[in-house]
């Protein structure tokens, strides 16, 4: 009941943050696919929804762009809801980048009523659907950004709505890209290396809930979500018994935390495992829905990427003992 209740102040929330950005784009109107011209500092302001976008485009768009993030560190986007401070920066924005598949599904509306008015691109839509994974119910992994060669797709999408906008910075945008893309190129390459050493019966990644199925598709590693795609699905009992289950089938010696997710349920599960005789520790903290601090390395998608991959690595090797 308490969480019915909840879901509907959420509701009515949304509602009213749609209908509050419905009468702020009354007043204004323009052909939002013509190109346009930079604001008054001569730069394009882009309003992202997460950082795993906002940075990688600040990279691509260098001197050109200002680029900010609705939802910064420990922010979890499936239960996010814009506040009227988001809709002042949505409604100052030159171009609108969210991820799509239902990553922020509060927020679906208000990216409609605004892409009334201006550019408004949902970048991992771009991917090809047979390369999506999909849960029981078929509902698509909006996580691609752990998938570093469908992430490229996604950041070519958003290098495309720059270049519409500004068909004059194209060189530059394309060039810029090309460069990330080699130090994209040269991250998968090294967590490719990395993660193979770890012994194929220790190759179980355990973590609150389901965000890194690419992940474990690129690397041959089997995942194990305690909740499903979205963390508004809730965890029971089963989920916890499964996942310990699952940990003394393989012998797991760790599993973790997320950055954006309550802790609670990992502890659950090495609780559980210590009185069935497992010891099962902690192996870190991954970021998954969020990225880290601002000025950090962790802030940027590739220092969030290779802090993942060594956390996981040393966790589940000799070297994590």
């Amino acid at each position: 009941m308490k969480n019915q209740l909840l879901k509907r102040i959420s509701i009515l929330g949304s509602v009213m943050v749609v209908l509050v950005l419905s009468l702020l784009l009354s007043a204004c109107s323009s052909d939002a696919a013509s190109p346009q011209i930079p604001g008054e500092d001569g730069k394009i302001n882009v309003v992202t929804t997460i950082a795993q976008i906002a940075e990688p485009v600040s990279m691509i768009g260098g001197d050109r762009v200002n680029v900010e993030s609705l939802m910064g560190p420990s922010v979890d986007p499936h239960l996010y809801n814009a506040t009227h401070g988001d809709i002042q920066k949505l409604e100052g924005a030159d171009i609108v980048l969210y991820s799509g598949l239902h990553l922020e599904g509060n927020m679906t509306e208000i990216f409609e009523q605004i892409g009334k008015s201006k550019p408004v691109a949902a970048i991992a839509e771009a991917i090809p659907q047979d390369k999506l994974l999909r849960d029981k119910a078929g509902a698509a992994d909006p996580h691609v950004w752990f998938d570093i060669g469908l992430w490229k797709q996604a950041l070519g999408a958003a290098t495309e709505a720059l270049i519409k906008y500004s068909p004059d910075d194209a060189v530059y945008f394309e060039t810029n890209k090309a460069k990330y893309f080699e130090q994209l190129d040269e991250l998968q390459a090294e967590a490719q290396e990395k993660l193979a050493l770890i012994p194929q019966d220790k190759r179980v990644l355990v973590t609150a809930h389901d965000a890194f199925g690419y992940f474990g598709r690129m690397y041959e590693m089997k995942v194990v979500g305690l909740q499903g795609l979205s963390t508004e699905d809730e965890i029971g009992i089963s989920d916890i018994d499964e996942t310990i289950e699952t940990l003394m089938e393989h012998h797991i010696p760790a599993v973790f935390v997320e950055s954006s997710i309550n802790q609670n349920s990992i502890k659950a599960v090495i609780e559980g495992a210590a009185s069935r005789g497992l010891d099962v520790r902690l192996g870190g903290e991954l970021f998954s829905d969020a990225m880290g601090e601002s000025g950090t390395a962790e802030g940027t998608y590739i220092g969030m990427y290779r802090h993942n991959v060594e956390t996981i690595f040393h966790a589940l090797t000799s070297e994590g003992e």
